[in-house]
């Protein structure tokens, strides 16, 4: 290689992995973009990369023009049971993204300015975003003091969009909130105890970051697991690790969910709209908004076993719904008989949500805007505006739904001492399972089978 190429490597390795950035960057800077046609000067490769990633395009079947590129289930596609649906709310919704200026369908998913270099790889602790303003940050930051102090991405830059998911700190996930910027070793064991960044298990690849978001669950890629790094035989008893043929690591490892803070577990959109004097739980959750409904929260639940080979199926916007039975809003393929399939753990989060009774659709409603539901509290208009956005017919009648979605339980492992001991599952005092749902007909199989062997795991 010669020298002048040597060098000019080392450099933009150098840059990339130190927080100082001041010798290359230099402002002012009028808007943010131009802080990242500055940052695709050296690292021009990473624009393009960015592009063809689920981060940036929340596209899933049919909302993309390259369909055989972006297929299956997406943000932009998908309904779920928190604000309901991204289409008509974009501003709001697109806080998080990993971009500038995602308001409508007009945004330019082929331009690499519009990338958020700064929201992964700020360093300072004061970037941020507008939470109504379609990923703009807000006009006080200093940009330029920013883009000079840029480093590798911590939890602090992951955490700001994925512990707060949902509106709120707890509300999406189970295993994930603000307890996790410092967590204890008791808190987490790989980011408390061995102070382990989110990227140590959700590796980059050319900015693919590795992990079963929605999207890849629905595809069946993507994963990653524990085994990756805990191989072979890792357990002082034999017996223990034959149940890993059947049972995630997870199932064990995490007894419990809403371990740090109080985690969202029913969301009730029926209510809203109405003055009902808001009251708070016992955690200090208040148990209803005006704008939003009524909630109910949880902490250290149990969480719900079912057997999972890695993929699911989604309820779509526009696929019909059956509303004699609550809508699944996601499908866990695999059952005792699929060898790909384990019992794994799973947040269930249960709601009330509108629909169309007289199309069988799920509504996209407008929440968000001068004509969207939380300034006018009119079901019907929100709904109209939201159906036409995605070109859905609606009727004008608005029903409400009950719905449940499964949500994975990955994080807050705390240390093996706590895992789940044999008589959490089995024997007279094993009531976490309900073995006959997961199909073990006779009940528990160490009653019915004796001695456990990898012979019945899966029988």
């Amino acid at each position: 290689m010669p020298v002048r190429i040597l060098i000019v490597t080392l450099l933009l390795s150098i840059t990339l992995f130190s927080q100082d950035h001041s010798e290359f960057v230099e402002g002012p800077f009028d808007s943010p973009q131009e802080v990242t046609e500055t940052c695709l000067m050296c690292h021009d490769e990473v624009g393009e990369d960015i592009l063809h990633t689920r981060h940036w395009n929340w596209f899933g079947r049919g909302t993309h023009p390259d369909k055989a590129k972006f297929s299956g289930a997406g943000k932009t596609n998908i309904i779920n049971n928190f604000c309901i649906a991204t289409p008509s709310n974009m501003p709001r919704c697109t806080s998080c993204h990993i971009g500038y200026g995602w308001k409508d369908n007009t945004f330019d998913h082929s331009d690499p300015s519009n990338i958020d270099c700064l929201v992964c790889h700020d360093q300072t602790g004061e970037y941020k975003k507008i939470p109504t303003g379609a990923g703009m940050p807000f006009k006080e930051v200093d940009l330029l003091k920013v883009a000079q102090n840029v480093g590798p991405t911590s939890r602090a830059n992951c955490g700001k969009c994925h512990f707060d998911g949902g509106g709120g700190v707890g509300v999406k996930h189970g295993d994930m909130d603000d307890t996790l910027y410092d967590p204890s070793e008791e808190m987490d064991v790989h980011m408390g105890g061995m102070e382990f960044n989110c990227t140590e298990c959700h590796t980059v690849e050319n900015h693919v970051i590795a992990g079963a978001s929605h999207g890849s669950m629905n595809l069946g890629k993507n994963h990653i697991e524990c085994a990756d790094c805990h191989e072979g035989e890792i357990h002082e008893l034999k017996v223990i690790d034959k149940h890993t043929a059947s049972l995630a690591c997870e199932t064990c490892h995490i007894p419990e969910y809403g371990r740090g803070l109080p985690t969202k577990t029913y969301w009730n959109w029926e209510t809203a709209g109405q003055d009902i004097e808001p009251e708070k739980d016992k955690y200090g959750k208040e148990t209803y908004m005006k704008k939003k409904g009524t909630f109910e929260w949880g902490m250290d639940v149990t969480p719900y076993y079912s057997w999972y080979d890695g993929t699911a199926e989604y309820q779509l916007i526009g696929d019909k719904v059956n509303s004699a039975e609550p809508v699944q809003l996601n499908q866990l393929n695999g059952d005792i008989t699929n060898k790909k399939a384990k019992i794994t753990p799973f947040k269930v989060m249960r709601g009330k949500q509108p629909y169309d009774p007289e199309n069988d659709l799920m509504i996209v409603p407008n929440l968000f805007g001068k004509k969207g539901f939380w300034k006018t509290f009119n079901w019907v208009s929100a709904s109209e505006i939201g159906m036409k956005s995605v070109g859905l017919p609606f009727s004008g009648d608005v029903k409400f739904v009950e719905t449940e979605m499964y949500w994975p339980i990955n994080h807050m492992v705390p240390p093996a001492s706590e895992a789940l001991k044999c008589t959490s599952c089995h024997g007279k005092a094993g009531t976490r399972m309900d073995w006959e749902k997961l199909g073990y007909k006779d009940g528990d199989p160490i009653k019915t089978r004796g001695r456990f062997t990898n012979e019945w795991v899966k029988k």
